[in-house]
């Protein structure tokens, strides 16, 4: 089984373990997407405390790769609603899962097609 396949494995259990409602299919593609990053544990998670962190997840996915134009304060308020959906206990915030709930949310699946 090659890592890729492992990594996508694991997500999509902690998928159906947290309850996200998220397709094998998009977290797939949206692993996939992120490339050699899900390997690098510090940037396999993202981390709901830290203010940057939040704003290049609003900044470099939300804009640049979905292209959403909504204002800041509105990204702001579905990256918070990611945050508390993953669970504030919850140490792994995977990165694969957050955008593939930020994805599912502005309805953006096609961005994966």
């Amino acid at each position: 089984m090659s890592k890729l396949t492992e990594k996508i494995e694991q997500y999509t259990e902690a998928s159906k373990k947290l309850k996200l409602g998220l397709s094998e299919d998009l977290i797939e593609k949206v692993t996939k997407g992120l490339g050699p990053s899900i390997y690098n544990k510090d940037a396999e998670s993202v981390s709901c405390s830290s203010k940057d962190e939040l704003a290049r997840v609003r900044d470099n996915f939300l804009k640049k790769k979905l292209g959403l134009k909504e204002s800041d304060e509105k990204l702001d308020a579905a990256i918070k609603e990611v945050c508390e959906k993953l669970g504030s206990s919850n140490r792994n915030k995977y990165r694969a899962l957050f955008y593939a709930l930020l994805t599912k949310k502005f309805d953006k699946e096609s961005v994966y097609a």
